[in-house]
C-alpha cells in the first residue's frame, strides 16, 4: 500500500484520482474490500436526523465522487454515509488544467476545478442503480454561465432531480472557483435562494434534510445573516466548512498567488472555529464538520467544537482508506 501511494504521488493529481477510485470500484468487484475496508462497520456510535440514521459520524465530502460513478465501493469502505457531487444541471468541463496543486508537505490541497461534472441527468441514474445502502447526501450548485435568476433555477432544478433519490440535499453556495458564487451568502440573495428552496420542498409528500454548505471566509455580519436565515426556512443545518482562498495559512510560500480553493491541515483551525461561532449563536443547529481532518486528533476536535457529524476529503486522497479504521477507531 505504502509502495503504491508513493507512485501514485509521481502522477498528475487528477490522473492519480481516476486510478485510486476506479482500482477501488474493481477491488470491490472482485469481493476484495474488506481487505482494506475498515473494520468498525458497525460503530456504537450513531447519529440521527430526523428519520436517517447514520451508522457512524464520518462521512467522505462532496467533490471526491462528483458524479456518483463510486458510491457503492465508497460506502464498503466503512463510512457513515457519502456525499456526491457537486452535481450541475448541465454537465461542464470545469477550468483549465492544471487545476489541482498538492502540498504534501503541509498535508493540503489548492484546486480551482470549477464544478467539472457530467451533469444532473447521469448523477440520477447512477444513485437510482446503487446497491449501497447507507446515507448518500448530493450537493447541487449552478452552471458557471449561469447568472441572476437563471443561477437560482439551476439549483431548483437539481434540488427536484435528486431529492426523491437522495438521503439529503446539500446547496453549495461556497464554491471560491464558480464566479461570483460566493455573492449567494449575502442576505437578498440567500434569502431568494433559500425561499425557491423551500417553496419546491413544500410539494414532496416526503420531508429530507436540506443542508447549507458555507464558506470559512465570510464576516461575522454575513455569518449572522447566514444563521437567520437558516433559522427562517426549511434548513436542517450547516455544513462547515468549503475551501479557503486565504492562502496565507500556508507555510509554504511559493502557492501564495495560486488561485483556487486551499483544502487540508492548514484550515482545520479556521473551520473549527467556525464551528465554535456558529454555536454560540444557535447551539441547535446541526453541523457537519469539514476541513483539515487529518488524524483522530482532528476528528475528535470537529466533534467537541460542536460538529454532530464530520466529513474527511484531502485526508482520505493524501492517506487511503487506513484513515477511516484510525478515525472510527
Amino acid at each position: 500500500m505504502k509502495f503504491l501511494f508513493i507512485i501514485l504521488r509521481l502522477l498528475s493529481p487528477e490522473v492519480a484520482h481516476s486510478i485510486s477510485l476506479n482500482s477501488l470500484k474493481l477491488i470491490h468487484r472482485l469481493g476484495l474490500i474488506r481487505i482494506i475496508a475498515s473494520k468498525n462497520l458497525g460503530s456504537p456510535d450513531q447519529y440521527r436526523l430526523d428519520d436517517l440514521v447514520f451508522k457512524n459520524r464520518l462521512g467522505i465530502a462532496a467533490g471526491l465522487d462528483k458524479n456518483g460513478d463510486f458510491i457503492d465501493s465508497l460506502g464498503a469502505l466503512g463510512f457513515g454515509f457519502i456525499e456526491v457531487g457537486t452535481i450541475t444541471p448541465l454537465a461542464q468541463v470545469g477550468n483549465p488544467k492544471p487545476r489541482i496543486f498538492r502540498v504534501f508537505k503541509e498535508n493540503a490541497i489548492i484546486n480551482r476545478l470549477g464544478f467539472n461534472n457530467k451533469g444532473i441527468d447521469y448523477l440520477v441514474n447512477k444513485l437510482k442503480t446503487r446497491n449501497y445502502k447507507g446515507v448518500v447526501g448530493v450537493n447541487i450548485g449552478a452552471n458557471k454561465e449561469s447568472k441572476g435568476n437563471k443561477r437560482i433555477a439551476d439549483y431548483v432544478k437539481c434540488f427536484n432531480k435528486v431529492y426523491e433519490f437522495s438521503d439529503y440535499i446539500t446547496i453549495n453556495i461556497s464554491s471560491p472557483n464558480t464566479p461570483d458564487l460566493r455573492d449567494l451568502h449575502n442576505k437578498e440573495n440567500i434569502s431568494e435562494l433559500l425561499r425557491s428552496i423551500d417553496n419546491q420542498k413544500k410539494l414532496f409528500n416526503e420531508d429530507k434534510p436540506v443542508f447549507l454548505k458555507i464558506s470559512p471566509d465570510e464576516s461575522s455580519e454575513t455569518l449572522k445573516t447566514i444563521i437567520d436565515a437558516v433559522q427562517e426556512f426549511s434548513i436542517s443545518g450547516l455544513i462547515v466548512s468549503n475551501t479557503t482562498i486565504d492562502k496565507s495559512l500556508l507555510k509554504d510560500t511559493s502557492f501564495i498567488n495560486e488561485s483556487g480553493g486551499l483544502s487540508g491541515e492548514p484550515i482545520f483551525h479556521k473551520s473549527t472555529q467556525l464551528i465554535h461561532s456558529i454555536k454560540k449563536i444557535d447551539p441547535s443547529i446541526p453541523i457537519i464538520g469539514v476541513g483539515g481532518v487529518i488524524d483522530k486528533n482532528g476528528f475528535i476536535k470537529k466533534l467537541d467544537a460542536g460538529a454532530d457529524l464530520v466529513q474527511i476529503y484531502t485526508g482520505f486522497i493524501l492517506r487511503g482508506p487506513n484513515i477511516i479504521s484510525e478515525l472510527l477507531d
